[in-house]
């Protein structure tokens, strides 16, 4: 479908926005449809429907046709690309020098700024709001007068921006694994210090246990600091891979926990990752190794039709466009010395200087997220969630109010529902299918991790 690029100007230059649907709702039973984002920043959406009909129930798909897109700027939406040397998303993260130093950050910061604002001279409409507006066209196109919607990760921040600009046509909102509306993009980014030390003893623990054949450690703190330890050490000397013109380097490794974290089902193979890790610093790398390793050096296949650096792009459109940042220079380097201190497991990554510090001004202020309206929301939170902390999720509990049902899980990882607590399944369906909300704040437990 044709959207504006600018919704000031509907009747200028259009966007295509791609939009898929498995129509999985049943006569007599049909209460609408269901948009599915899976956050990202910038993912492709366009395959979420046929990802989550097999974890739903027929309660819920046959109320529900299932919609997918891929945003703005992403995938098959008109994708963009600042044309990045080095397209990988992962390599936006500024870690400071193995000493602290800030300044090939900032260095490399500025040009990524400026070859993004030379490659893509409108980028600044690739935003949140104009996205959100998007998705009004896309349930006009439907036909529905109202949607329902399911966001995760940055899609919690799209759905609550969707429901301030258009309270009238939002029928059941999932929000899961929550961004705060008032902390874009900055402070937000911030929280990863707290996720990240919340998250990481689960995999430390796991680790623990088996150090008979991993030898990271007997306890968390243990494991811990033979962690720290090795990233530093391979912050100073990188480690080549057998076979590849590739080496392991600290901030690979961090990268790689980060994403790791994010599930309970990858954590042993990111206590082997570590092993292997230890071994090729150490220079005794096994055939077992060697097959852990690959994992972590094979490239994904490029997208027939999205540029290499799609994602990276539309990251850096949305978290640099949605809100401005600061320009203090000085301010970053003692701020990321300070967490460096504070917060050893994200090495001052956090609070570094990102490309966005050097990024045009916004082209409009950020959406405002109240509490007014019906109560049609239900947020779904990990307490160990290293994406989007506890924390950022009681902030959006605060900020909806009573408009919204909460349910807190005790349980590690950014994704909740199908994810090994049937109490929050049961929440989740309960209100797809029948609109019941939880009456108070609903606190779970989950399958423990093994």
């Amino acid at each position: 479908m044709k959207v504006p690029l600018d919704y000031r100007r509907p009747n200028g230059k259009s966007i295509s926005i791609a939009v898929s649907r498995i129509a999985t709702a049943k006569a007599g039973k049909r209460r609408g449809a269901l948009l599915l984002n899976p956050g990202g920043p910038a993912l492709e959406g366009l395959d979420m429907p046929g990802q989550m009909a097999p974890t739903l129930p027929a309660s819920v798909l046959d109320r529900y046709d299932l919609i997918g897109f891929d945003p703005r700027g992403v995938g098959h939406s008109t994708p963009i690309s600042c044309r990045l040397n080095d397209p990988d998303l992962a390599d936006l993260f500024p870690y400071p020098a193995a000493d602290g130093s800030i300044t090939a950050n900032v260095a490399q910061a500025r040009t990524t700024a400026r070859q993004c604002a030379s490659a893509v001279g409108d980028i600044r409409f690739f935003n949140t709001p104009n996205t959100a507006r998007d998705l009004d066209r896309v349930r006009q196109a439907l036909g529905e007068k109202k949607i329902s919607y399911w966001g995760q990760s940055y899609g919690t921040y799209l759905g609550a921006v969707y429901r301030a600009l258009f309270p009238g046509n939002t029928d059941r909102m999932i929000l899961e694994g929550n961004v705060d509306p008032n902390l874009v993009w900055q402070q937000q980014a911030a929280t990863w210090n707290k996720g990240m030390a919340d998250r990481f003893p689960d995999a430390a623990r796991i680790a623990a246990a088996h150090n008979d054949t991993l030898g990271l450690g007997t306890d968390v703190p243990a494991v811990t600091k033979n962690y720290l330890t090795l990233a530093d050490r391979l912050d100073r000397t990188p480690a080549p891979l057998p076979g590849t013109t590739m080496s392991l380097n600290g901030l690979t490794l961090r990268q790689v926990t980060y994403s790791l974290l994010l599930h309970n089902e990858t954590l042993p193979l990111l206590t082997q990752i570590w092993k292997a890790a230890a071994d090729l610093a150490d220079g005794k790398l096994s055939d077992q190794d060697k097959a852990v390793l690959a994992q972590v050096s094979t490239a994904n296949p490029p997208e027939p039709g999205v540029p290499a650096d799609n994602q990276a792009t539309m990251f850096l459109a949305l978290t640099c466009g949605d809100a401005a940042w600061s320009h203090d220079v000085n301010k970053y380097a003692a701020d990321t010395a300070a967490d460096r201190k504070a917060w050893p497991l994200t090495d001052g990554m956090p609070k570094n200087i990102w490309p966005c510090a050097f990024w045009p001004t916004p082209n409009e202020a950020p959406v405002k997220v109240t509490a007014r309206g019906p109560r049609d929301v239900l947020i779904l939170q990990n307490r160990r969630d290293n994406a989007t902390p506890w924390e950022t999720g009681l902030g959006l509990r605060r900020t909806l109010g009573s408009r919204a049902g909460f349910v807190g899980v005790d349980n590690g990882g950014h994704y909740v529902y199908h994810a090994g607590s049937t109490c929050a399944d049961a929440a989740t369906v309960a209100f797809l299918a029948d609109g019941k909300l939880p009456a108070k704040d609903l606190h779970c437990t989950a399958k423990p991790l093994s």
